[in-house]
């Protein structure tokens, strides 16, 4: 089938995952058209300056006659002008996944990335490693590593590193998106409750992880984190080698000699000295699943080390966004408690002897849901205090089934922490300016814009 297709159209192509994609089938000699509800920069101008025509809006003139494969998005759901034409036309659509797997993926020495927490660290830091030894990987991670300055490179190499994630694939095709990445190497780096619009309980989500360790290679190799209790259960029957990373003395690789230190962590793995530019127990495990995987595929361990050490994070990731009047302003993409929990207890080390202000947004589609009503007091009330925002596109959720934040402050108020609740970012801005002093740190916990919290916090300051 590959060899008939020459002209290809992406249903949703300013997604920053389709836009890769589309990129990357351009560069290979495809003619690539596209269409968007949305079409502007920087994604807009990057996909033009490829030679990628785009369209705005959803029509079914927008597909060309000649498209012999259309690739439909993730957000792209019936209804939509375009879908409904294809499917009218019988024309041959794949999935995101799907077409990452025949074009990108076959015959690859593909490293997948998964977890509920730590994918977009873990992933970078890897493909940082491998470019770091000579192994010029492809890749594709959901963020933006310091390092790689980009968030994907879709080049012609025999290894290729991506992020795997657990959400579904397509509206015709409820499976997790790793399902399709032919893994030869797979992270799991922790398994917990979230994604509560697609999986109905854990079970569900560990079935699907289960799914994935199942069509690993017997010559392949699956990493685990010893200290949690479901990784160990979705791996008990893997066919592939199995190794347990972890703190806990019965890991077959122990992580030992942990110390932190407000510029970082060290920590030793394999007889070797590691030090990373991060702080904090997730921060030290994810490297530790990085430098595993680099392991067994052959790198070094001084030049392991040498790019551990050299690795800068990614944008998002605990990322000091200003500091005024000796306020520090810190953006983080965590938005499930225990990744809550666990950059809050990160930024204790990094800023000891510092008050800590957390502000929270409740977007993603579990946290605004009611499923962590209790877990979320007993996270935030790490910082020395918390404001929740209102959840977001609330009136998308029946009361009863929707995270009440004004409980969530009083349940963090009644644990001694001052906490707030203010509807929106001009009311988050009124309360806390009386309330910060000097040397104080804020976390911003949103996995979304926030309203663009960060730049009116720091001008209000």
């Amino acid at each position: 089938m590959k060899q008939e297709i020459r002209h290809v159209h992406f249903i949703g192509i300013c997604g920053t995952a389709m836009g890769a994609v589309a990129a990357a089938m351009r560069a290979q000699g495809y003619t690539v058209t596209g269409s968007d509800a949305a079409v502007y920069p920087p994604m807009s101008t990057f996909l033009e300056s490829k030679g990628i025509k785009l369209s705005e809006g959803y029509k079914p003139e927008n597909i060309p006659a000649d498209a012999d494969l259309i690739v439909v998005g993730n957000a792209i759901s019936r209804g939509n002008a375009e879908v409904e034409s294809v499917l009218n036309r019988k024309l041959y659509y794949l999935s995101l996944p799907e077409t990452l797997k025949q074009f990108f993926l076959r015959g690859k020495h593909n490293l997948v990335v998964s977890g509920t927490h730590g994918k977009t660290t873990t992933t970078s830091l890897l493909t940082w490693i491998l470019q770091s030894a000579g192994l010029n990987p492809a890749y594709m991670i959901g963020g933006i590593a310091r390092n790689l300055g980009q968030g994907s490179s879709l080049h012609d190499s025999k290894y290729v590193v991506i992020e795997g994630d657990e959400y579904d694939t397509a509206f015709f095709d409820k499976r997790s998106k790793f399902l399709h990445y032919l893994p030869e190497l797979v992270i799991v780096n922790n398994i917990e409750f979230d994604h509560a619009d697609i999986f109905d309980d854990l079970d569900a989500i560990k079935l699907s992880f289960k799914r994935m360790l199942n069509i690993v290679p017997s010559e392949g190799m699956v990493l685990i984190n010893g200290d949690d209790q479901n990784c160990i259960d979705v791996a008990r029957d893997c066919r592939a080698q199995l190794v347990e990373v972890g703190f806990s003395p019965n890991a077959s690789r122990h992580i030992g000699d942990v110390s932190y230190d407000p510029h970082g962590s060290s920590f030793t793995l394999l007889g070797t000295r590691f030090t990373i530019q991060a702080v904090g127990e997730y921060n030290v495990r994810n490297a530790a699943m990085a430098i595993s995987a680099a392991h067994f595929y052959g790198v070094p361990l001084d030049a392991i080390a040498k790019a551990v050490a050299s690795f800068e994070g990614v944008k998002r990731r605990q990322e000091v966004r200003g500091e005024v009047r000796g306020v520090t302003v810190i953006d983080d993409f965590g938005h499930h408690p225990t990744a809550i929990r666990e950059t809050l207890r990160g930024l204790r080390h990094q800023y000891p002897g510092r008050r800590l202000w957390a502000i929270f947004e409740p977007r993603s589609n579990t946290t605004r849901r009611a499923v962590f009503q209790h877990e979320l007091p007993a996270a935030l009330a790490e910082a020395d205090g918390a404001i929740l925002s209102q959840v977001a596109r609330m009136d998308q959720l029946a009361e009863d089934n929707r995270l009440n934040p004004e409980q969530v402050v009083k349940d963090i108020a009644a644990a001694g922490k001052p906490a707030f609740y203010e509807a929106d970012v001009t009311a988050i801005i009124a309360r806390l300016k009386p309330l910060v002093k000097e040397r104080d740190v804020i976390v911003i916990l949103s996995n979304g814009g926030f309203g663009g919290i960060h730049e009116r916090l720091l001008k209000e300051l």
